[in-house]
């Protein structure tokens, strides 16, 4: 079985890395890989709500997250427990690498958050990323960075596209 197949295990460990260190990890259900995006769909992993004044994300939130090996970005679509969409989260990140049993993705502290309605648009932590050092250390990986950023929050101004997108 190739790490880019379908075939084989339908649940993997999703594996959030930053800065060399495993900022979470956690159990989802593989609905998709067609060799370049791996869509999965996981619980909210996180410990209890984590409202971010915009969103909270809470128990029962349900994440369809679809994954690029070479894009430098996420995308989680977010539903609560009754099946609401709340809105998507794009983690801007490097490309995602799968092996048989884990999906590992190195997160680079941008974000963007759309609302379900597509009203609240959001870059976030623009600061982080300036104070992670990627700039200086990386500057490829940095320009990689906010490329992303500007091709998803272009993505999601435009909402065909960004439904396209994860179609």
């Amino acid at each position: 079985m190739s790490a880019n197949s379908a075939e084989g295990t339908s649940r993997l460990d999703v594996v959030l890395v930053k800065a060399g260190r495993t900022k979470i990890r956690y159990t989802a259900e593989v609905l998709a890989d067609d060799g370049v995006r791996v869509v999965v769909r996981a619980p909210w992993a996180g410990e209890g709500v984590r409202d971010f004044g915009f969103v909270r994300f809470e128990p029962g939130d349900v994440f369809t997250e679809y994954y690029w090996r070479d894009r430098w970005y996420s995308v989680k679509e977010v539903r609560d427990g009754a099946g609401t969409l709340k809105g998507w989260y794009c983690d801007v990140t490097r490309p995602a690498v799968r092996t048989a049993d884990e999906l590992v993705v190195e997160d680079l502290d941008l974000d963007l958050w759309r609302s379900a309605d597509g009203a609240d648009l959001r870059r976030l932590d623009e600061d982080e990323f300036a104070e992670s050092g990627l700039p200086a250390s990386d500057p490829s990986a940095a320009a990689a960075a906010r490329a992303a950023l500007d091709e998803l929050e272009a993505l999601a101004r435009d909402g065909e596209g960004f439904d396209a997108l994860l179609v």
